[in-house]
């Protein structure tokens, strides 16, 4: 049962630690233990990223050939855990559990409960999810899908499907008729998608895990690694142990950047040995990201003026951008022309300190940029993630060896679903082959990504909407207009491991269907089956289920998209749903004939140590850009977000954060230890100096209030004030608790991706934010 207690204030204790270490250990087997599977729990982990083993549910960075005897992380072990526990849910629950009443529930009660065991139709007269057979969901499913207008359904998938789901779903909503398919990446690296193939040609990184034994330096903008990919603490560690230079860009200090103790280490462990990772971090303002790269920028191209001048050696790389760039007149005059104290004061940092950057930059003869979402969750993210191609450019630092521009992705297998046909874009996706191999007509017209299905909810244009996985309805900005909209749809089904909150916001006729986890063992006709996912540098991987299922009522995703497809659809010889669900490896084999550059000899390769790299042309410097070359891109100027000026001593940018006990929407629990918050995640983090000026104490309690005039209020209520190192005019609060604060048209230019790294706020005593509201 909940605690449903008015919740205790937070505690607020700083830690000490470093990233990994003890307190890391500590945090996984305090999870084994509370999902009852603390002996097979570790044995499973041990499986984790290995060969013959099966690839994280959690974030989606690199498996090395040859992998660590623990290979898995904190966060990947307690998503694991969560996973694998020994907690279920039985029909019985929801008879003793009404749906109003599981609204009251908070997100991680919801999902520490257990798995779902069992299908489910929702019985709006009592108020309850009662049981269901598959065969009648799946009849009653297709048979509304078949009166309804496929241009007006939704098929939203997360990041943790398999590539044989992904291709599959993929395939049933084109044949269904329509290219409505948006995805996770639509909220966090669609600038990526948007602005690298204009830049580079490609629409993913180029760096591969051994670039990190080649670079001389790392450029980091926006990242967090000590929440949301702690594995790359290894290769990190290795870079700083031999003295490469790490140079950290973020608003908030995060300790994963700062130092790091090893687990893999059993001396590192003993002595308590840190590493330093970061070797300069410059805590710019949040969105000052085109401003400090300017700097960088402007740093690097006058002092080679300089040198050039004087007869030295340059410092840029003069042939590489003669031969391989376009564009290049261009950007450096513009970084030329822009005044250093315009730049100190977009980008929050001194010139000292963007000179100090450059200095060493300059003398890296290979260099890596890394990036998270703190650089394309802004209005103008896609401006962000170019600026940072161009300042890898000046040096030649794409295409070779040690070099390189890698997002740093989150779901699992969120870059490989797109790979397979996951995508909105009817352009993205080879519609011509497919119409031969499966004998139709694919649907030409660009589908909805997520906030365009957001919008199309609200205004009540969505008859279906089907979910593989995820929290949709709290993921997404808006949240309370999309929970208040959302009835509005006819059907809603929801295919799903664990409840969420997602599951209790129904549309008029709605299905709970639970399906196997990655991790489960997954037997079909022709014996044990493997899945495949694609990693964050493009390699695929195999991955095998290594426990018993929680229950034997659960399907697979492959079987559950095909009972509805072939339920919605006319037969189609073409397709054999019935044999893909019985050998994975004709999916695999359909996959290579759709797409036979990027999967040649898929069954046979997927099994490689390390996984088998997708063919990416900018790795050789094989520019597929309008201009056969890669190219310098000027940026509109260093406003990235509000519309108000900088000086508005009102309005602060909120800055939605994930703690270390979470990922994405999942939440494991209420400690964020690197922070040193524990007991509650309503808080908001802010410079003291920023709640000073507003007559606020650590430990007051406030609202924040979205600081826009569109007709439409929105409010976060019953938020504990929390002095933080974060600079002035930013404020830190947590996701997906935030998501109502940012509108829906809030976001970035041409991807279309929630700008939730900047959200214009105000700050009120609770006293007064009930007072307005009334």
């Amino acid at each position: 049962m909940p605690d449903t207690r008015k919740p205790r204030p937070a505690s607020v204790q700083p830690y000490s630690g470093p990233a990994g270490g003890w307190g890391s250990l500590r945090s996984v087997e305090s999870m084994l233990l509370k999902e009852e599977r603390v002996a097979t729990g570790n044995a499973v982990l041990l499986r984790q990223n290995k060969p013959e083993g099966y690839s994280c549910v959690s974030c989606s960075w690199a498996k090395p050939k040859v992998p660590y005897p623990f290979e898995y992380c904190e966060n990947g072990a307690k998503a694991t855990s969560w996973e694998i526990t020994r907690k279920s849910i039985g029909t019985d629950f929801f008879e003793r559990h009404t749906i109003s009443e599981l609204l009251k529930w908070s997100d991680y009660d919801l999902e520490k409960i257990g798995r779902l065991t069992h299908p489910m139709r929702l019985d709006r007269e009592r108020d309850r999810w009662v049981p269901v057979a598959w065969e009648d969901a799946f009849r009653e499913i297709g048979a509304e899908l078949r009166g309804m207008d496929p241009k007006r359904t939704v098929f939203y998938s997360s990041g943790r499907a398999s590539l044989e789901t992904s291709y599959m779903y993929a395939l049933f909503a084109r044949l269904y008729g329509h290219n409505n398919l948006p995805d996770s990446s639509n909220m966090c690296h669609e600038s990526t998608s948007v602005g690298l193939p204009l830049a580079i040609g490609a629409p993913v990184g180029t760096v591969q895990l051994e670039d990190f034994d080649k670079t001389a330096c790392i450029l980091s903008f926006g990242q967090n690694v000590g929440s949301n990919a702690p594995r790359m603490l290894h290769p990190l560690q290795s870079c700083a142990k031999r003295g490469v230079p790490v140079i950290v860009f973020n608003p908030l200090r995060e300790r994963g950047w700062e130092r790091f103790t090893n687990p893999q280490s059993p001396v590192e462990m003993l002595t308590r040995k840190e590493t330093r990772i970061a070797s300069q971090y410059h805590q710019l303002r949040a969105g000052g990201d085109i401003a400090a790269i300017t700097g960088v920028s402007k740093a690097l191209i006058e002092a080679d003026d300089l040198a050039m001048a004087a007869g030295r050696a340059p410092l840029l790389d003069h042939a590489f951008i003669q031969q391989h760039t376009h564009g290049f007149d261009s950007y450096a005059a513009w970084c030329r022309a822009q005044e250093w104290s315009e730049i100190e004061r977009w980008s929050g940092l001194t010139r000292q300190a963007m000179q100090d950057a450059a200095s060493v930059y300059a003398a890296a003869p290979t260099a890596m940029g890394i990036y998270g979402m703190g650089l394309t969750q802004h209005k103008k993210g896609v401006d962000n993630v170019r600026m940072l191609v161009n300042l890898l450019l000046l040096r030649g630092n794409i295409g070779k060896p040690g070099a390189g521009i890698l997002p740093v992705r989150g779901h699992s297998n969120v870059q490989g679903q797109r790979t397979v046909g996951i995508s909105e874009k009817p352009e993205l996706v080879p519609l011509d082959g497919l119409a031969v191999q499966y004998g139709f007509e694919p649907p030409r017209d660009t589908g909805m990504n997520t906030v365009e299905a957001c919008e199309a909810i609200v205004e009540g244009r969505v008859q279906a909407f089907i979910g593989l996985g995820g929290n949709f309805v709290h993921a997404v900005p808006d949240t309370d207009r999309m929970e208040a909209s959302w009835p509005t749809i006819r059907l809603t089904v929801q295919i799903a491991t664990k409840l969420n909150r997602s599951h209790l916001i129904n549309g008029q006729v709605a299905y709970l269907l639970p399906c196997l986890g990655r991790i489960e063992e997954d037997v079909q006709a022709s014996g044990p089956q493997m899945v495949s996912c694609e990693d964050t540098m493009t390699h695929i991987h195999a991955s095998w289920g290594k426990v018993a299922p929680a229950s034997p009522h659960l399907l697979s995703e492959p079987a559950i998209v095909a009972g509805i497809a072939k339920s919605t659809l006319e037969p189609n010889p073409k397709v054999p749903w019935d044999d893909w669900v019985g050998d994975y490896s004709k999916v695999r084999d359909a996959i290579e004939a759709s797409y036979p550059s990027v999967f040649k000899d898929y069954n046979k390769r997927v099994h490689e140590p390390g996984g088998f790299p997708r063919p990416l042309p900018a790795r050789q410097r094989d520019w597929k850009t309008e201009t056969g070359k890669a190219n310098f891109l000027v940026p509109g100027g260093f406003r990235t977000d509000l519309e108000t000026d900088l000086d508005d001593g009102e309005i602060l940018q909120l800055v939605t954060l994930r703690s270390n006990d979470q990922f994405n929407t999942t939440i494991y629990g209420y400690e964020d230890r690197f922070r040193g918050i524990s007991g509650t995640r309503q808080v908001v983090l802010m410079n003291r100096a920023d709640a000073e000026a507003r007559g606020l104490g650590e430990g007051d309690t406030v609202a924040l209030a979205t600081a826009v005039d569109d007709g439409i209020r929105r409010q976060v209520r019953g938020l504990q004030v929390v002095f933080y190192d974060i600079p002035r005019g930013a404020i830190g609060g947590y996701y997906p608790e935030c998501n109502p604060l940012m509108p829906l048209w809030h976001y970035a230019e041409d991807s279309k991706v929630p700008a939730a790294k900047a959200i214009p706020v105000r700050v009120e005593l609770e006293k007064r934010a009930v007072m307005a509201a009334e």
